[in-house]
């Protein structure tokens, strides 16, 4: 009983650095220094290492998915129109393919998918 306590406990407190790492990316993606989207960079290199990160730690691929989904959340939420019509990741307009708005919209399931999908290595080295 006391490891499935610390299971879910893991998962909620990973789901809730999730949603504050989702947060500040959504918030910091937008980030330019010139033509450079230096908030994109470090938003996405952060997540990366996070949900890596969480993934050694434990040693679950479902701790890292409740990282990913508190990030997705997060993400989505602030995508949307705000209750003023405030709005953190607009639209591209529409002479522009792409903004590094939308680019971080998708990044974020991409990667969590991709680190929760990833082979264990622990695995792997039992076998040989």
């Amino acid at each position: 009983m006391n490891a499935l306590l610390a299971r879910v406990a893991t998962w909620i407190l990973a789901a809730v650095i999730g949603v504050v790492y989702g947060v500040a990316g959504t918030i910091g993606q937008a980030a330019v220094w010139g033509v450079v989207p230096v908030g994109l960079l470090v938003a996405s290199l952060g997540f990366i290492a996070l949900l890596v990160a969480v993934r050694i730690l434990t040693g679950e691929r479902a701790s890292a998915l409740a990282c990913g989904l508190g990030a997705m959340v997060a993400t989505l939420l602030f995508a949307n129109e705000g209750p003023g019509g405030s709005v953190v990741v607009p639209a591209p307009p529409e002479d522009a393919a792409i903004t590094p708005g939308l680019i971080w919209t998708f990044l974020v399931p991409l990667v969590a998918a991709l680190v929760v999908a990833w082979p264990s290595a622990s695995r792997r080295r039992s076998t040989n």
